[in-house]
């Protein structure tokens, strides 16, 4: 059984700005403040594991849940607000290419984000991506990648007998990775990677960077989607 686990924002769909913005201004909203926008100066990039950070740095984790729930309240509105006047582009070829690996054999499926779960689903449906029956882990689950990739893991009944490429899109995808271990395949060019694809488009590339094609080498049926968009 071969494991492949999918990172969200910027992975699978197109909606790192609008997310950033989003968050910014529900923290705002809550705490009357802004918070520091980059990313990459927190130790865990996850709506609660930075949330979490910034509350400490200012002197009100004391008020943590309560301003958890506020913050995730509306942020969750915003994604909502702004997805019915634009609805999300999904990462070309993402949702087909999905769709693929759950009809194969010996394919299993997960999501890990560092977002949390009620919005990640808005974004996934609005760019048409079906999850529905794929495990989830998110930031309502804990506030450090890791421990969410862990989760989506353990959901999916994989064990550490089971190979297990992750797609994201991020450094902190790449770090968390080679914390635990996991086969790494870079979508996009946000940072430079050894396995990387452009978007699911280039799907010769993700099945083989994923372990997939040797892992179905016996299987006749499976055809290479060109990027011109013609199977073969």
């Amino acid at each position: 059984m071969l494991h492949v686990m999918f990172d969200v924002d910027g992975t699978l769909v197109q909606s790192c700005e609008m997310d950033d913005i989003c968050y910014i201004e529900a923290v705002s909203d809550v705490l009357g403040h802004s918070l520091n926008p980059g990313w990459s100066s927190y130790q865990h990039v996850t709506d609660a594991g930075i949330l979490d950070q910034h509350l400490k740095l200012t002197g009100l984790l004391s008020r943590r849940d309560e301003i958890h729930h506020e913050v995730k309240q509306q942020f969750t509105a915003k994604v909502q607000r702004q997805l019915e006047c634009n609805p999300a582009a999904e990462v070309p070829g993402a949702a087909a290419f999905m769709t693929r690996l759950r009809r194969m054999d010996n394919i299993s499926l997960s999501i890990a984000t560092g977002g949390w779960e009620s919005t990640a689903r808005l974004k996934l449906q609005s760019a048409g991506i079906d999850i529905s029956g794929i495990p989830m882990a998110s930031s309502d689950d804990h506030f450090s990648r890791t421990a969410i990739m862990k989760i989506a893991a353990s959901r999916s009944g994989v064990t550490g007998l089971h190979p297990l490429t992750y797609f994201g899109d991020g450094d902190w995808d790449k770090r968390a990775c080679q914390t635990l271990g996991y086969n790494f395949v870079l979508v996009g060019n946000k940072i430079s990677h050894s396995k990387q694809i452009a978007d699911f488009s280039w799907i010769e590339d993700a099945l083989h960077y994923s372990g997939i094609l040797m892992h179905c080498a016996g299987e006749s049926h499976l055809s290479v989607f060109r990027p011109s968009g013609e199977y073969a």
